[in-house]
């Protein structure tokens, strides 16, 4: 697959299939997340692959709950505004509610779950792109993928306990990615284009360009 495609096509998937990923491409995304940059070459990460259904049913009572705290606290204001039917503006947030909802109902039924943990990395410079790493290579091996970090703001010790992470060595979990293959089709997402969020050598300065269509494909 051509690099630009990946880049631009790799957005969140949560609509999925509950068809089992090979573990070749199982392989080949492990194997590509851990070659991404990590400070130091400490390479202070674990990732585990969850696919047992019965852990699944309960992590997915998990992320039930901790989806019902996010829309009731962080995004409470957005939940609300998304609600109006006089509120056009946000329907775009709307969309947002309905897949992640689709989520929520169906956590159990990803065929691979990835969670990713690190250790002294608390900027998460060197997590992320290892995590990131992985969702491109999935994308490669035409998997969709989601990040999601509520499990371990809400459930962390609960989740933990479930995956048998040992306390008191220093691991904290930087986020989970539910895998399948896509229900839906793969697209470049919509966004504010680059010469409205970015700037030249000063802040508030224009960047120098202007880029009205995304340069791919």
């Amino acid at each position: 697959m051509d690099i630009r495609e990946a880049l631009y096509t790799t957005r969140a998937m949560r609509r999925v299939k509950p068809d089992p990923i090979p573990e070749d491409s199982q392989m080949r995304i492990l194997d590509a997340a851990i070659r991404a940059p990590s400070g130091g070459n400490g390479q202070q990460w674990r990732f585990m692959l969850v696919d047992d259904p019965a852990t699944r049913a309960e992590l997915g009572e998990h992320y039930r709950y901790c989806i019902d705290q996010l829309w009731n606290t962080v995004y409470a204001e957005q939940t609300a505004a998304a609600a109006d039917p006089q509120n056009e503006s946000d329907e775009q947030f709307g969309r947002i509610i309905n897949s992640v909802t689709w989520a929520q109902e169906n956590f159990a039924t990803y065929p691979l779950l990835l969670f990713a943990f690190e250790r002294g990395d608390t900027s998460g410079g060197s997590i992320y792109p290892a995590i990131w790493s992985a969702q491109l290579a999935a994308r490669a091996e035409g998997v969709g993928s989601s990040l999601t970090t509520v499990l371990g703001y809400w459930k962390g010790d609960e989740v933990n306990d479930l995956l048998g992470v040992p306390a008191g060595e220093g691991w904290r979990m930087a986020g989970c990615v539910p895998m399948g293959y896509p229900t839906g089709t793969w697209g470049v997402a919509k966004r504010n284009p680059v010469h409205e969020v970015a700037y030249r050598n000063t802040w508030g300065t224009d960047i120098g360009f202007t880029i009205d269509e995304p340069l791919w494909p």
